[in-house]
């Protein structure tokens, strides 16, 4: 780690000091990038693009292919990097895997067909339908997924025909600028660039007229000033915004056997991920049984430091996150919710660590259930017919995913197909696939991530009519 972490620390200009989230203690030092540093970054990217343009899809994909090989290369550095940057563990489905997301993602995009389409072809007509790209693709990412989310939005830029910028969370700059040094080693110099800077950086991308498009992952407040940002230059967006993503377990459903994809599906990233079930719906006839199984599965996962093999679960990234999580499950134990685990912080160990919590017997409207909690916190509400499931679960106002839990897969899919959200899983949450096409409704954003659909977002349709 020492050795990617010193190709990234800066010699000259300003610098911040990163804070391991577990321990306190120094990670490194990351630039603090000006509006000017963005300026020499676009201008980069204008000259780079049109040549990697012309390279086509093949050569372009050729590239990513060994863009994965190196990030395989270093995959251990940049693990170790990322535990200690985003507090997540090395093991189980945190640190390695998210390295090994990145290399996943950056072969599936490579691979991706996209040829031209045929509209029309009747004999006096013929149609076809192309996608050129775009220019310079501006890249806004969180800090709970820092590497793979970038790679989710570089990857279909550059396959694309695109440049990029990035601009990576104030909370874990090392992480994705270690990521695009080792991506760099394979690209044309200045094609994709990291500006690690505040908000009057990211500011400045979303509004810049020589970005022809912003992708961006975060909350939807944020999103909606994007939104407001873009309006001048008439940008593309694809904008993957907050999510209070519920489940509902159906009265036939196996409490034993749906436990760990419940547990994994709901804490995940120790709850730090966008389409995380946050609010679980069972039928009042299994109720008990559920939250019984679940408490046994979650009481049984170690949190600690990333760095300790033998954990699964990290702290809360940042102490404004751990403040939300606390003041939540504070507010339901104060309305009379029933605590089944954790709910007990110990306060006078080092680190943002919030305990694996499940909260039973919760009302609707409780601050817990209505707000996305976005750490270990768990509401589960009980519900007497699949009518009203269908209707609590659709009540709010965001819809990035959802997940139906049954041992009856077409009763599941029917149930499936009257949730609001941009993904229904069927006895799984949050599980993504570069091949599927990915997100939101509602508040929840708008765009598509991933596959064939990915990668038109990442153009722009042009119609040969002749």
């Amino acid at each position: 780690m020492e050795t990617l972490l010193a190709s990234i620390t800066p010699t000259t200009g300003e610098t911040r000091t990163i804070l391991d989230p577990a321990t306190g203690t120094a990670v490194g030092e990351a630039p603090v990038h000006t509006v000017e540093d963005l300026e020499r970054a676009i201008a980069a990217a204008e000259a780079a693009q049109p040549a990697w343009a012309a390279l086509g899809h093949d050569a372009r994909s050729a590239a990513l292919l060994r863009a994965a090989d190196a990030v395989e290369r270093s995959a251990e550095e940049l693990a170790r990097l990322l535990s200690r940057e985003q507090g997540k563990p090395l093991n189980g489905p945190n640190a390695r895997f998210e390295v090994g997301a990145c290399a996943a993602w950056l072969r599936a995009t490579a691979g991706t067909p996209l040829d031209p389409e045929t509209v029309v072809d009747d004999g006096e007509t013929r149609a076809e339908l192309h996608y050129r790209p775009i220019g310079v693709v501006g890249a806004i990412g969180p800090w709970n997924w820092p590497m793979m989310i970038t790679i989710w939005q570089i990857a279909p830029a550059l396959r694309m025909g695109n440049a990029v910028v990035v601009k990576p969370s104030e909370y874990t700059p090392l992480s994705v600028l270690a990521l695009a040094a080792v991506i760099n080693e394979e690209l044309p110099e200045g094609l994709l660039t990291v500006v690690s800077g505040g908000r009057d950086v990211g500011e400045a991308l979303a509004s810049h007229p020589a970005i022809g498009k912003v992708m961006f992952t975060g909350s939807t407040a944020t999103g909606k000033a994007i939104i407001r940002s873009s309006a001048d230059t008439v940008k593309r967006l694809t904008l993957e915004l907050g999510g209070n993503d519920a489940g509902i377990v159906l009265p036939d459903a196996d409490p034993k056997t749906i436990a760990e994809g419940l547990f994994w599906g709901a804490f995940i990233n120790t709850g730090q991920t966008c389409a995380a079930l946050k609010r679980l719906y069972v039928h009042d006839s299994l109720y008990e049984a559920v939250c019984s199984e679940l408490a046994a599965v979650a009481a049984a996962m170690p949190m600690g430091v990333g760095l300790d093999e033998a954990n699964v679960l990290g702290p809360l990234q940042n102490r404004q996150q751990y403040d939300i999580v606390a003041k939540l499950v504070d507010a339901a134990r104060d309305s009379g919710a029933r605590i089944l685990l954790g709910g007990n912080p110990d306060d006078g160990q080092p680190g943002y660590f919030y305990p694996t919590t499940l909260v039973a017997d919760i009302d609707d409207d409780n601050p817990l259930v209505v707000e996305e909690q976005f750490g270990p916190a768990l509401p589960i509400i009980r519900y007497k017919s699949v009518d009203e499931a269908i209707a609590k679960a659709n009540a709010l106002d965001v819809g990035l995913g959802a997940s139906v839990w049954s041992a009856d897969q077409e009763a599941a899919r029917e149930v499936a197909a009257r949730l609001e959200a941009g993904t229904v899983w069927i006895n799984k949450h949050g599980n993504v696939d570069p091949r599927i096409p990915f997100g939101g409704a509602k508040q929840s954003g708008y765009g598509l991530e991933f596959g064939v659909e990915g990668l038109k977002a990442l153009g722009v349709p042009q119609v040969i009519n002749g």
